[in-house]
């Protein structure tokens, strides 16, 4: 796409009516914002948890046990996340598109959500062996750790979109 084409494509995003209500509501975009960090305290907060687990902490708890009660937590906050997210992307789509601190956002979720992935297809296939009171495999506390710094970069590079 040349930059004309990518001009023209945010243009049209910042131009829909969502987009203007969220540049010209003096309520709105604090609102969603403030939405999007609540999704994304409960996805972190979920993510870091079930990390920590695996790192070796609450021993007593059962792995298995903290999927099934952070997962569906870490799942429902993306209905909040996404589209909170996707409101402010388009009140500044073209500020947004060329902001490399939202790009590494960008690249650094896909990491994460390729990591949790991987994590699920791999590791976690054997949880039964060190669900209770032992410590995970190296691979599974390897992801947590890749997890943790992954979404302490995606959190960091939200907050940096405001200097660049």
């Amino acid at each position: 796409m040349t930059q004309t084409g990518a001009i023209g494509w945010t243009g049209w995003l910042e131009a829909t009516a969502a987009a203007t209500a969220m540049r010209q509501s003096l309520w709105l975009y604090p609102i969603v914002e403030i939405l999007h960090i609540i999704g994304f305290v409960i996805l972190v907060g979920s993510a870091a948890m079930f990390d920590l687990r695996l790192l070796g902490l609450s021993r007593q708890l059962p792995v298995t046990g903290m999927e099934r009660h952070l997962l569906p937590w870490a799942r429902a906050s993306l209905l909040l996340i996404v589209p909170t997210g996707g409101l402010m992307f388009i009140a500044h789509a073209a500020e947004f598109a060329g902001n490399p601190a939202f790009r590494l956002k960008l690249f650094l979720l896909g990491l994460a959500g390729l990591n949790a992935a991987v994590f699920h297809l791999r590791p976690f296939r054997q949880v039964a062996g060190w669900d209770h009171g032992a410590s995970a495999p190296l691979p599974a506390r390897l992801a947590a750790c890749l997890s943790l710094a992954l979404w302490t970069g995606v959190i960091a590079c939200g907050r940096l979109l405001a200097y660049f």
